[in-house]
């Protein structure tokens, strides 16, 4: 398997840039989600460096001013590792690595080596492998550049297959290897799946970090691991669920993420069948963040991209409690009133109010709301089972009865 990088306590300096798609304030909330990456994968992030460009750089993604910088301050407090907010291209890499002289990461390696630590199951740590492979592929030559300095003469003409070709044909090899894996437990999977009858399926979908395997935990009484890191949880966890009689399988699935890797889009696909499956899905929000808004945007994307966006969904605002309505001075005529000076009673009245009876308003970790939670999710549950089972309706009645 393909080491994933270890940078364990390791100091960290996170690099991005501001440009007219990107501006100043969604460059800062790019960055706080990167370092809580690296602080995730184990870093510390001591700097951050931005640049106001039209364009990243196409040899060292940022400016030469900007780089001598970044260079001057890792040699001056022993920085071992630089992480670029977006992917960089293998030649970006290969520049940038030359020049500041230490491990150089994007976003894509830092979430690829995330994801090796947190995979539990040989399902799971196949999908990183795969990930893995097909990011490393185009970068072999960056690995190799001491190869560069093999030059012809005396035994070197005519040497055949080169070191670097080599490597890519294995590296091609194993990816085709992987797949065929991926594809047999695929199938297992399906097999299992088939297994579990025609009881309803209930998918918690949504960002990651918002709180899923915190109410999966509550709601199905099991131990599933939580924890106030992004993708604390890689693999699908299924449990059965019984609200009053009523059972039903509930999963816990990856938390998405903006810039989500291609390489985890493809490779995760298949974990994503339980939502795609799934009879209703739970799309867990926390609120409390101030971006959440955009966050289900990402969700609703990738929902959309695995043809699941059309699916029976209710909204699940969590972290209530967390929610923090930032201080607005209506006596300065200047400042506007923006929605992060919104009350939760005032963000039911926006375009929430539209989702009506779908949207629910809890906290799972002090467990507000966690009746209205139970009634609308065996509701909309029930609905689902008599259609299925129309004969036995009986056996379930209204929540209140």
């Amino acid at each position: 398997m393909i080491e994933k990088v270890n940078i364990t306590h390791e100091k960290a300096v996170l690099i991005g840039v501001i440009t007219q798609k990107q501006d100043e304030a969604k460059s800062k909330e790019y960055l706080d989600e990167l370092e809580f990456l690296t602080y995730t994968a184990g870093g510390e992030v001591i700097k951050r460096f931005t640049q106001k460009m039209e364009l990243p750089n196409p040899k060292t993604f940022i400016g030469t001013g900007k780089m001598a910088e970044v260079e001057q301050f890792i040699k001056d407090n022993n920085v071992g590792t630089a992480i670029f907010d977006d992917e960089l291209s293998p030649a970006q890499e290969r520049n940038i690595s030359e020049l500041l002289n230490c491990k150089v990461l994007d976003r894509t390696n830092l979430i690829l080596d995330i994801f090796a630590q947190r995979a539990q199951t040989s399902y799971a740590r196949t999908q990183v492998e795969l990930a893995q492979c097909q990011y490393l592929l185009p970068r072999l030559k960056g690995m190799w550049t001491h190869l560069e300095r093999q030059k012809g003469g005396i035994g070197m003409r005519g040497p055949g297959e080169t070191e670097i070709e080599t490597d890519r044909r294995i590296v091609r090899d194993k990816i085709s290897l992987l797949k065929a894996k991926i594809k047999t437990i695929d199938k297992q999977m399906e097999v299992q799946r088939g297994n579990r009858g025609k009881m309803v399926r209930v998918a918690l979908v949504g960002y990651t970090n918002v709180g899923k395997s915190t109410l999966m935990n509550v709601v199905s009484k099991s131990s599933v691991f939580a924890e106030n890191k992004l993708f604390a949880t890689l693999d699908t966890t299924v449990r059965k669920v019984v609200v009053k009689n009523l059972p039903f399988l509930m999963s816990d699935t990856v938390g998405f993420i903006r810039k989500l890797p291609t390489q985890l889009v493809e490779s995760f696909k298949s974990t994503l069948d339980e939502v795609r499956e799934a009879d209703l899905l739970l799309h867990v929000v926390d609120i409390s963040h101030p971006n959440f808004e955009e966050h289900i945007e990402s969700v609703n994307s990738i929902l959309t991209e695995i043809k699941s966006n059309d699916k029976p969904t209710i909204m699940v605002f969590n972290k209530i409690d967390a929610y923090k309505a930032e201080p607005f001075d209506d006596t300065d005529l200047i400042n506007e009133r923006l929605p992060v000076h919104y009350s939760l009673d005032e963000w039911k009245n926006t375009w929430m109010s539209k989702i009506g009876d779908n949207a629910l308003f809890i906290s799972a970790l002090s467990k507000q709301n966690l009746d209205d939670f139970r009634k609308k999710v065996y509701s909309a549950v029930r609905k689902i089972h008599i259609t299925r089972f129309p004969y036995n309706h009986f056996l379930y009645p209204d929540y209140d009865e």
